[in-house]
């Protein structure tokens, strides 16, 4: 009979492995490797990811990896930005490949791609990066050049998508709440090494697990992957949750303890903490979820309390806006205060803490 876990299990059992319970000693590319990737949309979120799992982080230990390669910026999971490690971005690339492939064929790019052969635009793009870096928008200018009336910063796009192009260091460089608008682009070179599908669920559970099918299917974008699961039963351990959703995980991966204590955590924008399953509970309750989630694919940040998400926060200016959901008990709101107050420190001179009205984390910050 598989074992019934339970959200507070799965919830701690997730911290655990996400380096969130106790901050690490690890290095930089071994954290990011060991989580997969680090949501790096934006070029502020991934340090914040490592200041939150990575004991006595400083914004150089990121910056040095990037320029060395031994971190690297690119398309990644659900064809969004992420930071992986710099081999293993290699191997991840092709296993991704179909996902980033259906996105370069989706109605956004159709504006500039419709009547396009992607496989022949993807050999330009090849052809332009081979032997040199360029800027996003020389990439968009050489493309449009030849296309002529099409956009050419969404034909730039759609290659980064078909092909394994990395960003720059300066794309990932601290400083500033959006995305770089001009980075440089080079090519990835191809390496042996494709990590099988398999292998890429057995990675997924360490860093994730104990997950369902679906779970892995929402934090990677691959779909139909039953099969692959099947295939893997006979050597993982199978559990339900609560809810009677089969769970699988590693044979022998430790569940936490579901009394552990757990310290209050400050998450950037996006963190895979919140997008690695399709059942959220584990770490965000479902009434919460439109307050963090508000559409148009946005994912505030958030600080967890207990080890579940129980406010967002933002910067504004000097401000480090911090919205909890419900009021906090006294002992609560010093642990929350007391955490803010070492983000703000990271954030940098004069940032100072400013808590909203209880309830209105929603809107304000």
């Amino acid at each position: 009979m598989n074992d019934v876990l339970s959200v507070r299990t799965l919830n701690r059992t997730l911290l655990e492995r996400q380096f969130l319970t106790g901050r690490t000693g690890l290095s930089v590319p071994e954290v990011v490797e060991r989580l997969i990737a680090l949501q790096g949309q934006e070029p502020n979120w991934p340090y914040l990811g490592l200041w939150a799992r990575i004991e006595g982080f400083r914004r150089e230990e990121l910056a040095a990896p990037l320029a060395d390669g031994r971190v690297v910026r690119s398309a990644s999971l659900r064809s969004t930005q992420h930071l992986s490690g710099g081999a293993d971005f290699g191997r991840w690339r092709p296993l991704l490949q179909p996902v980033l492939d259906r996105t370069s064929r989706s109605r956004y790019f159709a504006p500039a791609t419709d009547g396009l052969d992607l496989d022949e635009l993807a050999a330009t793009g090849r052809e332009l990066l081979t032997g040199r870096p360029l800027s996003r928008q020389a990439l968009a200018a050489e493309l449009a050049a030849r296309h002529p009336g099409r956009d050419g910063r969404l034909l730039a796009a759609a290659v980064q998508l078909r092909l394994p192009v990395v960003h720059g260091p300066d794309s990932s460089a601290w400083g500033g709440w959006g995305t770089r608008a001009n980075t440089s682009l080079t090519l990835a070179e191809q390496r042996p090494g494709e990590l099988s599908a398999g292998a890429a669920v057995l990675r997924y559970l360490a860093a994730f697990g104990p997950a369902g099918v679906r779970d892995f299917q929402v934090w990677s974008g691959l779909t139909r992957m039953r099969a692959v699961f099947e295939e893997l039963r006979p050597r993982l351990r199978v559990h339900r949750d609560e809810r009677g959703t089969e769970l699988f995980d590693l044979p022998d991966a430790v569940l936490a303890d579901l009394d552990r204590p757990v310290p209050v955590r400050f998450l950037p924008a996006y963190d895979n903490l919140l997008l690695g399953h399709a059942d959220r509970t584990r770490v965000l309750a479902d009434p919460d979820r439109p307050r963090v989630m508000p559409g148009s694919a946005r994912v505030r940040p958030t600080f967890l309390l207990d080890g579940f998400v129980a406010g967002v926060w933002a910067v504004r200016g000097p401000e480090l806006l911090v919205g909890p959901f419900r009021p906090l008990p006294d002992a609560a709101a010093e642990q929350v205060a007391a955490e803010a107050e070492r983000l703000a420190a990271f954030l940098g001179p004069g940032q100072r803490v400013v808590f909203a009205p209880a309830g209105r984390g929603a809107a304000n910050p």
